[in-house]
């Protein structure tokens, strides 16, 4: 079973949909470019301005770090302005909540400060797999302590630290690799890594990450597969606007599936590191017609879901509402690629094998993923583990299945602290847009 949760309680009974879903839904900045871009901001040789970034919880907690690490960052409405530092602080404390991108993407920078820096974050952070980056900065000559290659811990770094050769087995989380590339210009010999082992996951988020490098001239070498080579220098500053969230428009756009409705995103981003083209092939799966027009990204629905067969290893964020649309599909669906997500939030295939069995459907975990047999009979109590993608599954099973009450929303402040009145908002805009059809 998934880990407890042990933030405070908000429960919230989601709202059934009375009408099929037809709406525009504004969706806020991607949380992996929004900290990407802070990090690349507080590394580079001056100020840099980024317009329209995440203001949530795992963006707010990376904010916070690096002003702890001495990093300016003004907040003029939906643009801040960064401004690095001379030299990085030490002596300070990170806190690093349940967010991935903190507790992997910091530590890397505090290798650079002059002394010590301690990390920690939320009881359930505890039991995130840390022991690949944490052993590749010892590696690179960071000095780690700690009960265990896990929060909490304490970095000791070097300003002028080495950098060079180092190799990890980053099969459970593509932050690693992340982690190590966007502080790998500021190493004195730059990086040389290499992953071994299984297939690594969310490739698409260490393109982003190497196309975000590039954008501000940093020299990234990846023609060798599981090899990236970061020649050292100066990281140059870069105005940059933030693309809406892929993984957090996926509820939304999946509303019109589930209703046989239909659901406009804009601002669709055209070329992205997120999961948008695997978003489009799932839905698709699925029955759902989906197109782009003006910018936008539209999601239609049939009134019927067929069973799918897929691959979401490098779209892994997205599998809680696949999932809950497999369980209110026509035949049986099979997702594979994401057994890293037992090392998520919370043990993401735990928890929805858990919560949706109860709710009726069958489901059965397999090593690296989900086989999921339609069925569901009624509503009950939805755990979600202090895990935002769990609230995302619920309320979209919510749409149609009555009385399921989510035992805990505040969690998904973690990415879209407005999500339940964005929700409720695309509900009452279609109840609007039908009403208006009447004669």
């Amino acid at each position: 079973m998934p880990a407890a949760k042990t933030s405070r309680a908000e429960s919230w009974i989601a709202p059934l949909a009375p009408v099929p879903i037809n709406a525009t839904v504004m969706i806020p900045g991607s949380k992996s470019e929004t900290n990407r871009a802070l990090v690349l901001a507080a590394l580079s040789s001056g100020p840099s301005a980024i317009s329209g970034g995440l203001d949530a919880r795992d963006t707010a907690l990376m904010r916070s770090a690096l002003r702890a690490l001495g990093v300016t960052i003004e907040e003029n409405g939906d643009v801040w302005v960064v401004t690095p530092p001379e030299r990085f602080t030490a002596g300070v404390s990170i806190d690093c909540g349940l967010a991935g991108t903190v507790m992997r993407f910091v530590p890397p920078i505090a290798a650079l400060a002059p002394g010590e820096v301690a990390f920690d974050g939320d009881e359930q952070a505890y039991g995130r797999p840390m022991e690949p980056l944490l052993g590749a900065l010892a590696a690179l000559g960071a000095g780690i302590e700690g009960e265990s290659m896990s929060l909490p811990f304490v970095v000791t770094g070097d300003p002028a630290l080495s950098g060079g050769a180092v190799t990890i087995d980053a099969s459970a989380s593509s932050q690693f690799v992340s982690g190590l590339l966007l502080v790998g210009a500021r190493l004195t010999g730059g990086l040389d890594l290499r992953h071994v082992g299984a297939a690594l996951p969310s490739a698409g988020h260490i393109a982003m990450t190497v196309s975000m490098l590039r954008h501000r001239g940093v020299e990234v070498d990846d023609r060798e597969p599981n090899r990236w080579v970061v020649s050292p220098g100066p990281i140059s500053p870069r105005d940059v606007v933030i693309e809406p969230d892929v993984a957090n428009a996926a509820p939304f756009l999946a509303a019109a599936l589930l209703t046989g409705g239909q659901v406009t995103v804009p601002h669709w981003p055209a070329v992205t590191g997120q999961p948008a083209p695997q978003l489009r092939g799932v839905f698709e799966k699925f029955g759902g017609k989906v197109s782009t027009r003006d910018g936008a990204l539209v999601v239609r629905g049939r009134n019927e879901l067929h069973g799918v067969d897929v691959w979401l290893n490098d779209a892994s964020e997205l599998t809680p509402v696949v999932a809950a649309l497999a369980a209110l599909a026509l035949q049986s669906s099979h997702i594979h690629g994401v057994a890293h997500i037992r090392g998520h939030e919370t043990d993401r295939l735990a928890a929805l094998e858990s919560n949706l069995d109860a709710l009726g459907a069958r489901v059965r975990q397999t090593h690296d993923g989900l086989v999921i047999h339609p069925h569901v009979l009624a509503g009950i109590e939805w755990p979600t583990y202090a895990d935002h993608r769990m609230v995302h599954a619920g309320a979209l099973l919510g749409l149609v299945v009555d009385e399921i009450t989510l035992d805990d929303v505040s969690c998904v402040d973690k990415t879209m602290p407005d999500f339940i009145q964005r929700w409720h908002k695309m509900i009452d805009d279609s109840v609007a847009a039908e009403e208006s059809l009447r004669p």
